[in-house]
């Protein structure tokens, strides 16, 4: 059994919903990354989605912008993440999830990627920018299909439309939970409970639910409807606030620790 299935399956046992959280791998840079990411991991976060910096990140907002920009810097590249991925196997069995846009996976190699995400410890991949139709030039190269394809999911999606992206997912759905780019503000909660809905209609695969959920408050609220909850922005926003300071990755854990606390029941 895979580890996103058994993390699934675990925090349905006690009652749980997945917290996933995305860092931009390297932010502020590679040493302290890692650092953040422990100390997630150490907090109780569920999956971790680490993403690949990338030169033009149009589906984020500005805060995930600026942290792609910030990795860049420091030189952080795909293969500079997928040696990041295998640091933090020695110390975790998260499911890690590998956030790109598909740029950077065209240019270091379809088949090649497969085989050093595996080997690395990955359990999956989520890109942006690459839609079903054309996605068999990546994945018709892949030697198997033990690496997770996980799929977004738009507020737009037609139902029709939703069952075709999720025949072809994996590991898990991501529900987009509004139009427009991460970290916008504002949720409306009855209209993610009735996407969800929908998609529950069409899939047997968990379905997580992010962009624009920053409180615990939000989490609260969506992990009554969906199987886990994605948060991005509010990590990066809380990284650029403290960039120059000593305790960043221990703030960073304070935080994972207080979001997780709302994916249980009896929170308050």
């Amino acid at each position: 059994m895979d580890r996103l299935k058994k993390t699934f399956d675990r925090l349905a046992e006690k009652g749980e919903k997945a917290l996933v959280g995305f860092v931009s791998a390297g932010d502020p840079d590679m040493e302290t990354s890692l650092e953040i990411i422990r100390n997630m991991c150490e907090a109780g976060l569920d999956i971790l989605e680490l993403g690949v910096p990338f030169s033009d990140p149009t589906a984020d907002g500005p805060v995930i912008q600026r942290s792609s920009a910030r990795a860049l810097e420091k030189g952080i590249t795909l293969e500079t993440v997928l040696e990041m991925t295998r640091r933090i196997r020695e110390y975790s069995d998260i499911p890690i999830i590998l956030f790109s846009y598909y740029n950077p996976v065209f240019a270091f190699g379809a088949r090649q990627f497969y085989t050093f995400a595996l080997e690395k410890g990955a359990d999956g991949v989520l890109i942006v920018d690459l839609p079903p139709e054309e996605s068999d030039e990546m994945t018709g190269v892949w030697e198997g299909n033990e690496l997770s394809l996980i799929r977004l999911i738009a507020p737009t999606t037609p139902v029709e439309r939703m069952k075709t992206i999720s025949d072809s997912a994996s590991g898990f759905l991501y529900m987009v939970s509004k139009t427009g780019v991460t970290g916008s503000d504002g949720l409306d909660t009855s209209a993610i409970e009735s996407y969800v809905k929908t998609l529950r209609s069409v899939t047997h695969l968990p379905i997580c639910v992010g962009f624009g959920i920053s409180t615990p408050e939000d989490v609260r609220a969506i992990s009554k409807m969906a199987d886990g909850i994605v948060i991005g922005s509010a990590f990066e926003r809380l990284i650029e606030n403290h960039l120059e300071d000593d305790d960043l990755p221990e703030l960073l854990g304070k935080q994972t620790r207080l979001f997780k606390n709302a994916t249980r029941k009896g929170y308050v």
